[in-house]
């Protein structure tokens, strides 16, 4: 492709050499350059491409995109742009053919519920007949290929690559989650998104390497109502105003606030044994009765949103409601039918707040016991591990200590530092490390009524031992148990 094709849309200066040069790939990885090449270098946490610059020109690199001036041969063309990770994302999209243009795209920004929401629009619109690509903290789905994720959003060649592939496919529309850390370090950039949702926000994300206060991780997530056409925005946040000071998209709401263009009213939470659920009526700009088979007053915000999506997809009612009926969502409060009992779930919750969050759902229900089965990673901040035991402590009947990814430090000094955060609560609790053990015990000693969860892993199907990634899924466990049971 030629270089001023790639460059077209970027404010540039050339330092050195010719633009009238033909590029075989563009490359942000110095072990993937090849001949002719054109190589972006880019500041990383751990390594700063510049310093790569005379590396790569000699394995073939034609062209460099900079920030600052490198030392290279004089073939070697050299670029200076203001901000290299905003180029890759533009010349990405150029590269790739901008396929944003041919497709319907759809962007989830939001502290909670980008996930499931993913998965609510995707399972609507598929039930309507359109064919949709998915990109998010689980996997990447494009046609029958699912690609697990490394992030929430992963770079932005990735996502112009995926992109791409999508439209191959036949691809009518993708929906996406969009991180803060993706619209901080312009992963996004370099198209405009038809409709951006904003869910919610909460002080999360904000420390090192992540952003320095809420205000900025405020001001982050913001971005994406400054680069979507339609922005549907959560009425009832705390946060509103602020939200959508200065977006420049045409702008909708949904809530339980009387002012929202799509509420929910008279709801109510749905439970029988193994089952929980909740349901509620729709009104405003729609009218219709809406039941989900995901517990938790917040199902109604995210099945409010992906309705508020689909309405521009001109979806019928039916349509809707049938495939909200039908939405799962791996790890998200995903119900596993052991006993007609009581009722066990698998949930990603993994930090205090989301863990404070899931139990507080689970509480409405008025279960006989909350069980709650969790342990904390290694090699990660010890403090979480003190606040999870604390919350658990005080909000679940029974709390099981296991194992979760020990990475590099013993399990057993987790535990013991999870065991200081319960010891501030009156909350009972066993310790049990290995964690098939551990939901063995939780399912043996299940009681009628009881809803117990096993909390962190989620959508993991390994667990990290050492620096070794060992195969674990939870719902393999469950089910060997359950064998094992019935073999005895």
């Amino acid at each position: 492709m030629k270089l001023v094709d790639l460059l077209e849309k970027l404010d540039y200066d050339c330092l050195q050499g010719s633009l009238d040069k033909v590029v075989s790939g563009v490359v942000f990885d110095s072990r993937k350059v090849v001949k002719d090449s054109l190589f972006i270098c880019m500041r990383g946490a751990v390594a700063d491409g510049h310093t790569f610059a005379a590396d790569t020109s000699s394995k073939g690199a034609s062209v460099l995109i900079v920030e600052e001036a490198v030392e290279v041969p004089e073939h070697v063309t050299v670029i200076k742009v203001t901000d290299t990770r905003y180029a890759l994302a533009l010349i990405s999209c150029a590269w790739f053919g901008n396929p944003a243009g041919k497709m319907k795209t759809i962007g989830i920004t939001g502290t909670k519920g980008k996930t499931t929401t993913t998965y609510m629009v995707r399972s609507i619109l598929e039930n309507a007949g359109y064919k949709v690509g998915l990109i998010g903290t689980i996997e990447t789905i494009v046609g029958e290929t699912v690609i697990p994720s490394e992030n929430t959003t992963p770079e932005s060649y990735l996502v112009q690559e995926s992109f791409a592939k999508m439209v191959e496919e036949g691809c009518d529309c993708v929906v996406m989650e969009v991180s803060s850390q993706a619209l901080m370090l312009h992963r996004v950039a370099g198209f405009e998104f038809d409709y951006g949702i904003f869910t919610n926000i909460e002080p999360d994300h904000i420390g090192p390497n992540e952003h320095d206060s809420f205000d900025h991780y405020l001001e982050c997530k913001k971005q994406l109502l400054k680069q979507c056409k339609v922005g549907i925005v959560n009425r009832d946040d705390e946060h509103f105003e602020k939200i959508v000071e200065g977006c420049t998209c045409q702008l909708e709401t949904y809530g339980f606030d009387q002012q929202a263009d799509l509420r929910a009213a008279d709801s109510h939470l749905v439970s029988k044994p193994g089952y929980l659920g909740i349901a509620y009526t729709l009104e405003g700009l729609l009218h219709f009765p809406v039941e989900i088979d995901i517990p938790g007053k917040f199902s109604i915000y995210n099945s409010l949103t992906a309705i508020a999506i689909c309405r521009h997809f001109k979806v019928p009612e039916t349509s809707i409601v049938k495939a909200l009926k039908a939405a799962k969502v791996k790890g998200r409060m995903e119900m596993i039918k052991v006993s007609d009992a009581f009722t066990l779930m698998i949930d990603y919750a993994h930090n205090a707040m989301s863990l404070k969050s899931l139990l507080s759902a689970l509480r409405e229900y008025n279960p006989h016991r909350i069980v709650c089965l969790f342990g904390c990673g290694g090699n990660r901040d010890r403090s979480r591990r003190f606040e999870m035991g604390e919350i658990s402590g005080h909000m679940a009947d029974l709390t099981i200590i296991t194992s979760d990814n020990p990475r590099q430090e013993e399990p057993q000094a987790i535990i013991e530092d999870i065991k200081t955060g319960i010891s501030k609560t009156d909350g009972k609790y066993v310790e049990i490390a290995d964690r098939k053990q551990a939901i063995a015990y939780a399912i043996h000693h299940g009681e009628p009524g009881d809803i117990i969860v096993l909390a962190g892993k989620g959508h993991e199907d390994y667990q990290i031992i050492g620096t070794t990634k060992h195969h674990m899924d939870e719902r393999e466990l469950i089910q060997e148990i359950l064998e094992e049971d019935k073999n005895r």
